[in-house]
């Protein structure tokens, strides 16, 4: 099939390169000339693994091209995909100009019908307002609108692109539910797994899958904060509770917070789209105030080791991004610990083997003054350092040398945002630990007033 993919962010580039893969011819447009200046090398704007291999088999092949005019990318285009970006205003609302300026420069160009299909991820109705936008500007010719949400995870998202759990297909226009089930054929061969819908159920679809595992990590968290209350460790009561099949163990692992460019952006968005329903969701609500909350917690922890004043102390920081597999640093819970140790005048030693270049534009002030320093190997950030904060758990991190960390470490202190660590194996090794919702070991407070 002849595919044009508007947006050149991360849906729409692994959007384009996976169907590519599958033999179709793809053009990629965006209005970010130097984004398509890399992508025309073979050069990944995003780091996701992966990706790039697929960038340069498929540019070879002459499957897979990039430009800069709309004119030309949708001249043959038999489908249309919307992969641009919904930030977040300042009131919560997903910003929907990106896909409505797409909607409204694109009937000029479709001599043709197509069918349009909107992948970014937008409010309830975002689908009908572009039908009606190319419907109005159109001149006769009929174009389809659907809904087509994606599921991927950042780290992850060729293999959940290539092997999809579900495909939603927002449509009730039996000609175009034909043709996007065959351009999604090949990816569902062993198992049918396309679902079709209303374009609205589908846009919802979306939100609601994306609020209830924001639920279960927040629900989570407030239970680890309970167990800190009967001195319980969260991990025995997580391993409980996941046996239960109608529960299970993905997404109920207590830690720092969630972060990303999904989970908080699309909370608040629900929850502007009830407000603009003049109703409330009180559990969306809560969700989101204690993934604030838990944001918090690595700073209050070190307080109470440590002390209310930082002033003059280091604090290593191992882990950057929002989660392990990316260089994504939105709403990332370290960037809450950055902030407040900053205001607080204590200095930062931090690693991160992919995030720490767009931490370092974050923060150019703080590393500019010394502040704020990263590092280009993890144990070199520990040298003086007063604790230790695990923040993403990349692999590199699970089996580290305690004995040359503590060695390194003016204090013992770490501090386990993701709960990775075995608190006795890490006091064994001379620590004092201190995770979440895991109940302290006595000796711990002796161990960091002998080091002090």
């Amino acid at each position: 099939m002849q595919i044009c993919v508007i947006g050149c962010g991360y849906v729409g580039l692994v959007t384009a390169v996976c169907f590519a893969e599958m033999g179709n011819r793809v053009t990629c447009v965006d209005s970010n000339a130097e984004r398509i200046a890399l992508l025309k090398r073979g050069i990944s704007p995003i780091f996701e693994p992966g990706i790039e291999a697929l960038l340069h088999s498929n540019i070879a092949s002459g499957r897979l091209t990039f430009g800069s005019t709309l004119a030309a990318a949708v001249k043959e285009a038999e489908i249309v995909f919307i992969a641009v970006g919904t930030p977040s205003a300042a009131d919560g609302a997903a910003d929907v100009t990106q896909i409505l300026a797409v909607a409204q420069a694109l009937p000029p160009h479709l001599s043709h019908p197509a069918i349009i299909v909107c992948k970014s991820t937008a409010p309830v109705g975002t689908a009908c307002r572009v039908q009606s936008i190319l419907d109005e500007r159109s001149a006769g010719v009929q174009h389809r609108v659907v809904s087509n949400p994606e599921f991927l995870k950042e780290g992850d998202a060729l293999n959940d692109f290539m092997r999809p759990d579900r495909i939603i297909i927002g449509t009730d226009d039996k000609g175009a539910q034909r043709v996007m089930h065959q351009l999604y054929e090949p990816f569902v061969r062993n198992h049918d797994r396309i679902m079709f819908m209303s374009r609205r159920a589908a846009e919802m679809t979306k939100y609601a899958a994306n609020a209830f595992l924001a639920t279960k990590i927040s629900f989570m968290n407030e239970m680890a904060a309970f167990c800190d209350e009967f001195a319980v460790d969260v991990e025995q009561v997580r391993k409980g509770i996941g046996a239960d099949q109608r529960i299970g163990h993905h997404f109920i692992y207590a830690g720092c917070g969630y972060g990303g460019s999904c989970f908080p952006k699309d909370i608040r968005a629900m929850l502007h789209m009830a407000d603009g329903q003049g109703t409330r969701m009180p559990i969306l609500e809560a969700v989101e105030a204690r993934n604030q909350t838990q944001k918090e917690w690595l700073f209050r922890s070190l307080q109470s080791s440590l002390g209310q004043d930082l002033r003059g102390l280091t604090v290593a920081i191992w882990g950057l991004a929002f989660k392990p597999g990316t260089d994504d640093i939105r709403d990332a819970p370290s960037r809450v610990l950055i902030e407040s140790l900053l205001a607080a005048g204590a200095r930062i030693q931090a690693f991160d083997p992919i995030a720490a270049d767009n931490i370092a534009r974050c923060y150019a002030m703080a590393v500019d003054n010394g502040q704020l320093k990263l590092g280009e190997e993890p144990y070199a950030v520990l040298n003086n350092a007063d604790a230790l904060v695990l923040v993403t758990e990349w692999k590199q991190f699970r089996q580290p040398d305690f004995a040359l960390m503590r060695s390194l470490m003016r204090r013992p202190l770490l501090l386990d945002g993701r709960n990775q660590y075995d608190p006795q194996m890490v006091e064994r090794a001379g620590f004092a630990y201190q995770g979440v919702g895991r109940p302290a070991i006595r000796t711990q407070l002796a161990v960091l007033r002998r080091a002090g």
